[in-house]
């Protein structure tokens, strides 16, 4: 079993650490009590194998002395679970930015304590924490993309990391945007279908529907605009380290024009080599 306790510094990027291994199959727990690890990792260990690779998040939120997790590592220890220790740090004023820029309030942060001296006095409170770990990782200089990397460079198993999926989602405006969508597309300027009677009946998936649509320059200078960006996105998301990219085409009902655009955009986005999936989301309703 790989048991690996992730602990640092509030804001140096523990949380995306931890997602990212939860990517490559850990099982991740944040903030557990540290006097349940023990009993977590009997748990562990005694299961059918679902538990193989697991990764606790602790910090500073447990307490402000780790005198409880010192005691459950030993206790790792005794029971022969071995363990390794991932510290995520970042430099004082990078923390002090990060926190800045997002305007949270930083655990030890008080009326009486200002976030320079908090952040200080969690760097001396993690010390002892930071002696004994395997790995360090300073994010200081580190994009998100970096940090995956990173992290998959020391937990990765040699296979390749999940690549960017996207998702493309038809809709009617009529019944909402999606709201999981990254990027949305109004194609409410396109021809419509549904005043041509014969057409009305029929969906974006239909050959009359979509030659209809297709047949317009109007549409073929659209797409020609709307792969262009995708094309540069794609990549760009990718790089940042994003696995899921989920793209919504509206119209007004979700029925044509938004299905003929979508059924388009997913194979433009299978031949550039990306997983794509289509999603139909009101074609259907009434």
């Amino acid at each position: 079993m790989e048991f690996i306790i992730i602990s640092g510094m509030s804001g140096a990027g523990k949380s995306k650490a931890a997602s990212f291994l939860e990517d490559i199959g850990f099982y991740v727990v944040d903030n557990m009590p540290a006097p349940l690890i023990p009993k977590f990792a009997e748990l562990c260990m005694a299961g059918p194998g679902r538990y193989d690779r697991v990764a606790l998040v602790t910090d500073i939120r447990g307490g402000q002395t780790f005198d409880g997790l010192f005691a459950a590592l030993e206790e790792l220890h005794q029971m022969g679970c071995a363990y390794k220790i991932l510290f995520v740090e970042a430099t004082v004023e990078t923390i002090i930015k990060r926190y800045k820029e997002t305007r949270r309030i930083h655990p030890l942060a008080g009326s009486s304590r200002t976030l320079d001296e908090a952040v200080r006095q969690e760097r001396t409170v993690l010390a002892p924490v930071r002696q004994r770990a395997e790995y360090i990782i300073d994010t200081s200089n580190l994009s998100t993309a970096k940090l995956r990397g990173e992290v998959l460079r020391l937990f990765g198993d040699g296979t390749a990391a999940p690549a960017m999926s996207v998702s493309v989602i038809s809709f009617g405006y009529k019944y909402g945007i999606p709201l999981e969508a990254d990027l949305v597309f109004d194609v409410r300027f396109l021809p419509n279908p549904f005043y041509i009677a014969e057409l009305r009946p029929q969906t974006g998936l239909d050959e009359g529907v979509y030659n209809f649509v297709f047949g317009y320059q109007q549409t073929k200078d659209f797409m020609a605009h709307l792969e262009g960006l995708i094309g540069f996105l794609l990549p760009q998301y990718e790089a940042e380290g994003k696995t899921v990219l989920v793209i919504g085409i509206g119209c007004t009902g979700g029925q044509h024009r938004s299905v003929a655009v979508t059924r388009a955009l997913a194979g433009f986005i299978k031949r550039k080599g990306y997983a794509a999936t289509e999603n139909h989301r009101d074609m259907t309703r009434a």
